[in-house]
């Protein structure tokens, strides 16, 4: 028995043993369990953190991306910005390089405006001087026209002395056989007894004192020098005064005179002497032209318009030629024989209508006969209705 038992005892103490072993294994293993769940939790945890961590490393390389590209992009436009900056800079450049040429241009005109600005001043005070010198010879030219103007009234004269001495004959004849009579009446005492007789030969003799005087007031007005101004002229009072100093020419070579001008009066602005010497040159060219034709007339017509008015002065002499129609109003150009023509009377007469802002000129005429017409400016009618009629 005691064999028996000690060799149970034998068996049962290696199980006990076995059994905390396998217990403190089994502790041991829940230990490792534990500690390989925690680290499984803590690996998830991490694998989780990781997983968070690549999503946000996926968001940062888009975000990364974007910014890449956007920086790319600004990056090109930093290059297109550079090279505009560039062309910008290039034509900066050459804008200042332009505006260097301008500025030596500049100064260079400036330096050739100053010169020609002496030179301007040199030319003004030259133009001056060309100005007055003008002036001075306008002065005398219109002197020597006026001398000419006045030789030509004194030549006119010469050539009319012969009949205005005639027509002063007649008045003076008439004044002595007038004052005759009245001195017979009173040397025969007949005064007292027909005074009406001798009343009336005193007022005839009177009537031929006047006529003798309008004739010799009339050739110192036309032969006087004076300053030449510019008024109302009534074209026929012209036309009749011009007419007066030459009839007694044209009764003894029988020439007739037709004049026909209008009812109403013309008025013309000018100078009444001028324009007389105007027409009696005429008068007295028709004069000499008709001295060997059969039929001898002189006709005078007048005519106007708004404007205008218009004189034809024309004779039944041979005409002009047409070589000689270009030269008429030539100075010192003549048809007639030496020593009975000047060869100013046309050209006096051309001056002086210019001077009147008018204009003469020949006319072609079918029959014969020179025809000469005058136009000239027509005083307005409201100007002729603020002048006094008397």
């Amino acid at each position: 028995m005691s064999e028996a038992s000690a060799s149970s005892v034998e068996t049962t103490f290696p199980s006990v043993i076995d059994l905390e072993q396998l217990q403190a294994e089994y502790l041991e293993l829940q230990q490792q369990t534990q500690a390989l769940e925690s680290r499984v939790r803590k690996s998830e945890e991490r694998r989780r953190a990781l997983m968070h961590i690549l999503k946000d490393l996926n968001t940062m390389n888009h975000k990364l991306n974007d910014q890449r590209k956007a920086m790319i992009h600004i990056l090109a436009d930093y290059e297109q910005d550079r090279r505009r900056l560039a062309k910008q800079t290039e034509r900066l450049d050459n804008s200042r390089r332009a505006l260097m040429h301008i500025l030596q241009d500049s100064y260079q005109s400036n330096l050739r405006l100053e010169n020609s600005r002496k030179a301007m001043i040199h030319i003004m005070s030259d133009l001056s001087e060309t100005t007055e010198e003008v002036k001075r010879r306008e002065h005398e030219l219109r002197e020597k026209q006026e001398q000419l103007v006045q030789a030509g009234k004194l030549a006119t004269l010469g050539e009319l002395t012969t009949g205005i001495a005639h027509e002063l004959n007649n008045p003076l004849n008439n004044i002595g056989l007038f004052i005759g009579n009245a001195i017979d009446l009173i040397e025969l005492g007949s005064a007292d007894t027909n005074p009406e007789f001798l009343l009336q030969e005193l007022s005839r003799a009177m009537q031929q004192v006047r006529k003798a005087t309008e004739i010799i007031t009339h050739l110192r007005t036309f032969g006087r020098a004076a300053s030449v101004s510019y008024e109302p002229v009534a074209i026929d009072q012209v036309i009749s005064s011009a007419i007066s100093l030459i009839q007694e020419q044209l009764r003894l070579r029988q020439i007739e005179v037709q004049i026909q001008v209008p009812d109403k009066e013309v008025l013309v602005i000018g100078n009444a002497i001028q324009l007389e010497q105007v027409f009696l040159n005429l008068f007295t060219n028709a004069r000499d032209a008709l001295a060997d034709m059969p039929e001898k007339r002189i006709e005078v017509t007048c005519a106007f318009n708004a404007n205008f008015v218009d004189i034809r002065v024309s004779d039944t002499g041979p005409g002009i030629s047409p070589e000689v129609e270009q030269r008429i109003f030539d100075p010192f150009f003549t048809t007639k024989e030496v020593g009975t023509g000047t060869g100013l009377g046309l050209s006096i007469t051309y001056s002086i209508i210019q001077e009147h802002r008018g204009t003469i000129m020949l006319e072609s005429h079918d029959v014969g006969g020179a025809v000469f017409l005058i136009q000239l400016p027509r005083m307005r009618e409201s100007l002729e209705k603020d002048l006094p009629h008397g």
